[in-house]
């Protein structure tokens, strides 16, 4: 199973994770992993890069703050705009993986196309 998490799907479970609780890089991805029964990974080459965009776009705000031992830890906190992110982009995560589960439910049991919305009608 893929364990590292795509570049699309990482945004919108950082701002996810946020919106519990102010975190460093590490909490977020220690997070993540505990979160998922260590199914899921958050690789540093893609994590910091993510949190920089995140933090530019206005959507998370960084803060330094030293450490009694070893080096200073830069915590992440959700901006307002941060917060009505991570709500829109939590619920399009679920909608997207909603879909993806019935297509490939609908592919194990060979059920029948659902007609409806997006399908295109015999004319």
């Amino acid at each position: 199973m893929r364990k590292d998490l795509v570049k699309g799907d990482l945004p919108a479970l950082v701002l996810a994770v946020l919106s519990r609780q102010p975190l460093h890089g590490y909490g977020i991805a220690r997070e993540v992993k505990q979160l998922s029964g260590d199914a899921l990974t958050m690789k540093e080459a893609t994590l910091y890069p993510a949190l920089r965009v995140l933090e530019q776009d206005g959507l998370i705000a960084g803060e330094w703050q030293p450490q009694e031992k070893g080096a200073d830890r830069k915590v992440y906190t959700l901006t307002e705009a941060g917060k009505r992110e991570a709500q829109k982009r939590t619920q399009e995560l679920k909608d997207y993986a909603t879909l993806i589960h019935m297509v490939l439910e609908k592919l194990d049991t060979g059920k029948p196309e659902r007609k409806g919305i997006g399908h295109a009608q015999p004319a």
